[in-house]
């Protein structure tokens, strides 16, 4: 991943907090017709060394887990996207002083690299799956469980499954968020996003921490 000095972040609870809050990730391997991909829900394991470990699931019918069943120590990305958003030139006080401005976007993204253990014990999907429920619907006033179907037909379903545990060997974060731009510009693009732009609140919050502007 490109990664300008400016862009870099490399506090880990942070990697870790982005892929807390997006956790469908973009899981990419080679195969012998070349990349594969496919977006998947994670879970993170943080206090595995080094770096921490995924875990998750996939399809028995998608072809991605035999090819990684059979490449056991060939290296795999998973690419997590945080919060984003166009910028308009428009924003910056840099275009009423200079016009030398042109359009970008901002962004906050993880990269993951690590090596893949493919798991078909049911137990361990068992858990798997009640672990992944409840990380997503644990903060319900009225929380699904997996216990709330019957046992038999979630038996069904984990047998049409196998499960993912990879061992994090590299992470690495950036975070494009106007840092780079002159102050007046940062203050442009935060109140730009606010007032124009729907579902920008987390961006608006990145641009705002990044550049200093908090509290202003």
């Amino acid at each position: 991943m490109y990664q300008p000095p400016h862009f870099q972040e490399t506090r880990q609870d942070v990697l870790h907090g982005l892929i807390r809050s997006h956790p469908l990730g973009l899981l990419v391997s080679n195969g012998a017709e070349g990349p594969i991909a496919n977006a998947i829900p994670f879970l993170l394991d943080p206090d595995v060394p080094p770096n921490g470990r995924l875990r998750a699931h996939l399809a028995k019918a998608n072809p991605q887990w035999r090819l990684l069943a059979d490449n056991p120590l060939a290296p795999v990305l998973v690419v997590f996207q945080g919060a984003d958003a166009y910028v308009t030139p428009s924003w910056y006080e840099t275009k009423r002083e200079t016009g030398k401005v042109v359009p970008t976007w901002n962004y906050a993204i993880v990269q993951v690299r690590g090596i893949v253990t493919v798991i078909e014990d049911q137990d361990w999907l068992a858990g798997q799956i009640s672990d992944l429920t409840m990380s997503q619907e644990g903060s319900r006033s009225a929380p699904w469980a997996v216990t709330d179907a019957p046992a038999p037909f979630i038996q069904s379903q984990i047998k049409g499954i196998v499960g993912l545990e990879i061992e994090i060997t590299e992470i690495s974060g950036k975070w494009k968020v106007s840092q780079n731009r002159p102050a007046a510009d940062r203050i442009g693009v935060a109140e730009g996003l606010e007032s124009e732009t729907a579902n920008s609140a987390d961006m608006v919050q990145l641009v705002r921490s990044y550049g200093g502007l908090d509290g202003k």
